[in-house]
């Protein structure tokens, strides 16, 4: 089984940027996408075989997730029970016999670090709502989390230090969700491979990989024996990030 994960950073301007082409070429059985920026009556992209479903953000043109799926979940829930951050369409859960699949796109604590204090909240009941979850079956989560983990999934690491998405403190509650019975896969199974999935769009960064690694596959811990492989698409283009994958 594979699932890929995208931040479309718009899905209109993305349909128009190559995502029907990738889509189709990569046959997934699941294709979640965050940042859709756009409501149903919005998007043209409804490919045949897939079950659809889109939470967007109540403010207009902002964040929102979407998974296409070729199986019918036995279950849909729209956010985790957070008016905050469910209000702008951050997370859709979908049910299936053996998993939850959960996608997800975690606050920015903006530049300024305005949002870092909500940002640590959202972690903390995020990581709290997943291990309800796996109480009654395993979880596989992806998304863009913000956050790069290690100075290996980030560009000038020493340089960027303290930055929003590379604080003590984002990199810390990545850890606590790690060490509360969570594999990041990429990572696992890639130890010492360098390669990321997010670009500024500014000082010609994608085309000297001065990237970081935002988005991610993360398994529940008893899952993990099943996982086959986890990829990062950087030759896919269309957004300031690239998908990534899971085969199972």
């Amino acid at each position: 089984m594979k699932i890929v994960s995208w931040n479309v950073a718009g899905i209109r301007a993305c349909i128009k940027k190559g995502l029907p082409d990738f889509f189709n070429q990569i046959q997934a059985d699941m294709f979640c996408l965050q940042e859709v920026k756009a409501e149903t009556h919005q998007i043209d992209f409804h490919p045949e075989g897939y079950y659809e479903y889109l939470y967007p953000a109540k403010r207009k043109g902002y964040s929102g997730t979407m998974i296409f799926s070729k199986t019918e979940p036995l279950d849909i829930q729209y956010g985790y029970g957070e008016a905050e951050y469910d209000d702008e369409g951050r997370s859709i859960t979908a049910e299936y016999d053996n998993f939850y699949l959960v996608t997800t796109y975690v606050p920015n604590a903006k530049r300024d670090l305005s949002r870092l204090e909500s940002r640590m909240y959202f972690e903390d009941s995020f990581r709290a709502y997943l291990h309800r979850l796996e109480k009654k079956k395993p979880v596989i989560l992806c998304g863009d989390l913000n956050v790069a983990h290690n100075e290996i999934d980030i560009c000038n690491a020493r340089a960027n230090r303290g930055h929003a998405g590379f604080t003590d403190e984002e990199r810390s509650k990545f850890s606590e969700l790690l060490n509360s019975g969570f594999v990041d896969t990429f990572r696992a199974l890639n130890p010492d491979k360098v390669q990321y999935s997010w670009w500024s769009y500014f000082g010609r960064s994608r085309e000297n990989n001065a990237g970081w690694r935002l988005d991610y596959f993360i398994v529940s811990k008893d899952f993990f024996p099943l996982v086959k492989s986890s990829c990062i698409y950087d030759d896919v283009f269309g957004s300031d990030h690239c998908p990534v994958g899971l085969e199972f």
